[in-house]
């Protein structure tokens, strides 16, 4: 498990904790409980944001490097290296759409 999907699960638990925290402190009347828990979700899901868009960044680098890698193999008429660089480029698109 890489650091972002750490980061990404660690966001997801801190926004679910929160919204307990919040529905406790709305159930119970206690406005500075549910504040507490409201910021808590807001801290979940930006730190839960921040993996997927960091995850993002790295999908659009693996996309480009393999699509110059792509044209090269096939300038070069190396369809190995060509080959290669399709199957970086799909992994970096596929990285992209899982973490919109």
């Amino acid at each position: 498990m890489n650091r972002n999907e750490t980061n990404r699960g660690e966001g997801t638990a801190k926004k679910i904790g929160g919204a307990i925290k919040k529905g406790v402190g709305k159930i119970v009347g206690d406005e500075q409980l549910e504040a507490e828990g409201r910021a808590k979700e807001l801290e979940g899901e930006a730190q839960a944001e921040a993996a997927k868009a960091a995850e993002r960044t790295k999908g659009k680098k693996d996309e480009t490097v393999g699509a110059i890698k792509n044209r090269i193999g096939q300038v070069l008429g190396s369809d190995e290296m060509a080959a290669e660089g399709k199957a970086r480029e799909l992994e970096g698109q596929a990285r992209q759409r899982e973490n919109e």
